[in-house]
């Protein structure tokens, strides 16, 4: 079996898709779309495709290593996110070739459905006990929110107290047991953070999400040392190294790798057996499309310390069009009792419908991330 033709559709809302084809007539589908960035992460597909055309898609980590390594310069968020796509794509070429799930070909599942949650609030987070009265009603035991606006370095008591108020009111609306993940998106500096965290110790959050952004490794050990709330992070780090780094200086207690982002299946499993030798728990990042969730359950289904799935369907970002809309059977997404069954069907476990896929590539998309300023002009973290 060889591969003979590499494709990218621009999808709606803000994705990328890619589709591998090979001789024998199986294909494969990945996402390695960069938000806001997909022309160029479009691009780098496309240049590593030289290289693949004409070999064997089942050589995975041969093919890994020398996209990785081949090309002098690697890493950051593009390259890794274009060999993330291109690695999720010829898992599903190799699941479906020994028609076998993913999770059974990287040593069998070791659970049959794991934890999810909703996004509640928005970018900008407003009306969130309601929404979250409502996700826990959809059957969700968990759910998670931005837990601030923008925030300068050093900012008033007013953004402290509001945050606290927001998460105050899901508390009250959900009761004491539902999960609360709270993601600080990289929008709080330590001085702020570290306030932030002691005024939310009492509504006992699930745990804070980039309290700080994940190369200030001395903010992250002072949090860390300052707040029992459990901290997580890793959407914006992309290889071994950059975690390895992290667990050394014991700061984080969930790390948060993007199978889209960080080099794939390949490069995730790894990361997340490292993370199992730190006692530090997985909770792969997924605010994106059919294809993403699909390689984070199979990822989640070989994980030992995973512990629970982000997942995007009814996202604030995915108006008009959402994950469903590109499967050919959207029930392998359907949630009990706040759990995603790991997917059974050979490879990702997913249809694409295809059809669907060539009429919104059509048409196409250029979302790009708002740019936020702060009152005195200096712009803000989105």
């Amino acid at each position: 079996m060889k591969i003979t033709q590499f494709e990218c559709f621009e999808v709606e809302p803000r994705w990328l898709f890619l589709k591998i084809s090979t001789d024998e007539g199986i294909c494969g589908w990945g996402e390695p779309g960069v938000e806001g960035r997909t022309a160029t992460a479009r691009q780098a597909v496309m240049e590593l495709a030289d290289y693949l055309i004409g070999k064997d898609p089942l050589r995975i980590m041969d093919h890994w290593e020398t996209l990785y390594r081949g090309g002098f310069y690697r890493g950051g968020v593009i390259l890794s996110s274009a060999l993330a796509g291109i690695d999720q794509a010829l898992w599903d070429i190799k699941g479906k070739y020994y028609n076998a799930p993913i999770h059974a070909l990287l040593g069998g599942p070791c659970r049959d459905s794991i934890r999810v949650y909703s996004w509640i609030g928005g970018d900008k987070p407003g009306d969130v006990g309601r929404a979250a009265k409502a996700a826990v009603e959809r059957g969700f035991t968990a759910v998670k929110m931005n837990g601030t606006d923008e925030l300068q370095i050093v900012d008033s008591y007013k953004g402290i107290d509001d945050a606290v108020a927001r998460i105050a009111e899901v508390r009250d609306a959900v009761g004491p047991h539902v999960g609360i993940g709270v993601d600080f998106h990289g929008r709080v500096h330590k001085p702020m953070a570290k306030m932030l965290a002691k005024a939310l110790e009492e509504y006992r959050p699930m745990f804070i999400e980039e309290p700080v952004l994940p190369e200030y490794l001395d903010g992250l050990r002072e949090l860390s040392n300052h707040t029992a709330i459990p901290i997580a992070t890793g959407e914006r780090m992309f290889s071994r190294q950059d975690f390895k780094h992290l667990f050394e200086a014991r700061v984080v207690d969930i790390i948060q790798p993007d199978p889209c982002h960080a080099g794939g299946i390949t490069e995730c499993f790894r990361i997340a057996a490292m993370a199992e030798a730190y006692d530090v728990a997985v909770a792969f990042h997924c605010p994106l499309g059919p294809i993403a969730l699909a390689a984070n359950l199979q990822l989640d289904g070989a994980t030992y310390n995973a512990f629970i799935q982000e997942q995007s369907l009814g996202i604030h970002y995915n108006q008009g069009t959402d994950l469903l809309d590109y499967l050919v059977d959207s029930s392998v997404f359907d949630y009990k009792d706040g759990y995603a069954a790991i997917p059974q069907g050979p490879g990702l476990g997913i249809e694409v419908n295809e059809e669907k896929v060539r009429e919104m590539a059509a048409k196409g998309h250029r979302w790009r991330n708002p740019v936020w300023r702060h009152k005195d002009g200096t712009v803000a973290e989105w």
